[in-house]
């Protein structure tokens, strides 16, 4: 990977290069490591989430919402959480350690979600789903894992939940086995079958919560996360063909990801921005290495695709699919994948963007294989 470091050294803007040299190389001094820090507190989306830091700590209004009381597009918890995470913000600034204060207590939490809408009826009601991660406080406890504090004592029982969702696909045949379908209940919706409020199942929310913590790494569950990851690929029905909802309110909802369709392995010549690069980089980060099918044919296909001259590009069809790829990455949220850069006015930057992506992925998978095999 040597020329793809050397790329992104070259040509990333400093959130890529902070990262880079403390999480992947662990050669950053401390001075330098501050005016990277410093230059990344300069740029232009963690200076409007500085805008949206409420007298309570708490950041934005409520989480995965959007409405007209927002003062800009940082003015979300959730985005606020996800974009302090993407810039390996220390979780000792008094930034973070004040948001975390805040998720801890109910009257912050209250003023959060206090204004009317469809979020406002997920808090209320957000111990409902928790086990299936569709609830508010399933996003809540993920944000905090996400920022290094999903290992602190009073949200750590989150985590045998979300391991309880994991074991479950790893009992079942097909997702049928899983899923209710009633049909008394009538519906406009693509799909019948839903899971009940109490059940147990993956998402993306349970997942990101495992990935960012620790207090739950055992051998035994670390190979009990790779056998479930394989299990879903092999009984869950391709993208289209089927689906699920999550009864909540007595009505069925559309689940945030839960994984009832297969990974999608990596491949050079996939467009696709939604939900695709981030969850095999959360599956990498578990500790899984290429026990993971979906790991092992993604790490091999990156390799292929830096062969030549050490960076990853996309080859887009249209500037139509460039320009959606540059609308799901400039902000952070649960749908789209990372990104790092301040700008995608150049090519060079979307290449640094995949190029960084495909280091720390490849990292994350081989390190886990290299301590497995020895």
């Amino acid at each position: 990977m040597d020329k793809s470091i050397d790329f992104l050294l070259e040509n990333a803007g400093p959130v890529i290069r902070y990262r880079l040299r403390k999480e992947i190389l662990c050669d950053l001094s401390k001075t330098e490591e501050e005016n990277l820090l410093e230059r990344i507190y300069q740029m232009p989306l963690f200076k409007k989430l500085l805008e949206c830091v409420k007298p309570s700590g708490f950041i934005g209004v409520a989480m995965h919402n959007n409405n007209d009381r927002q003062v800009n597009e940082m003015d979300d918890g959730e985005a606020a959480a996800r974009l302090l995470s993407n810039y390996a913000i220390p979780k000792d600034h008094p930034l973070i350690r004040n948001y975390i204060a805040a998720m801890r207590n109910e009257g912050a939490l209250q003023e959060a979600f206090s204004y009317p809408g469809y979020m406002k009826k997920f808090f209320d009601h957000r111990f409902e789903a928790l086990n299936n991660g569709n609830s508010m406080l399933a996003d809540i406890y993920a944000m905090q894992a996400m920022l290094g504090y999903g290992d602190d004592e009073e949200v750590r029982y989150f985590q045998e939940i979300c391991l309880t969702g994991f074991k479950r696909v790893i009992e079942a045949g097909s997702l049928e086995e899983i899923t209710h379908f009633d049909p008394k209940i009538k519906t406009n919706l693509k799909y019948r079958c839903h899971i009940d409020p109490d059940d147990y199942f993956p998402c993306s929310y349970t997942l990101a919560n495992l990935a960012y913590t620790s207090a739950w790494r055992t051998p035994e569950n670390i190979r009990m996360m790779a056998d479930a990851i394989n299990h879903i690929n092999a009984i869950m029905p391709e993208a289209g063909e089927a689906g699920l909802y999550v009864m909540m309110f007595k009505q069925l909802k559309g689940p945030c990801f839960a994984f009832c369709r297969p990974f999608q392995a990596f491949t050079a010549d996939r467009q696709d921005v939604v939900y695709y690069r981030r969850p095999l980089t959360e599956i990498a980060m578990l500790g899984v290495g290429e026990r993971c099918g979906v790991l092992r044919e993604s790490a091999a296909n990156v390799e292929e695709a830096l062969a030549a001259d050490g960076i990853l590009r996309i080859p887009f069809e249209s500037s139509y699919f460039k320009r959606r790829y540059i609308d799901q990455i400039k902000l952070p949220t649960p749908y789209g994948d990372i990104g790092l850069e301040e700008s995608y006015r150049s090519e060079t930057a979307i290449w640094c963007n995949l190029t960084f992506w495909a280091v720390q992925f490849l990292t994350l998978v081989k390190n886990q294989t290299t301590k497995k095999n020895t």
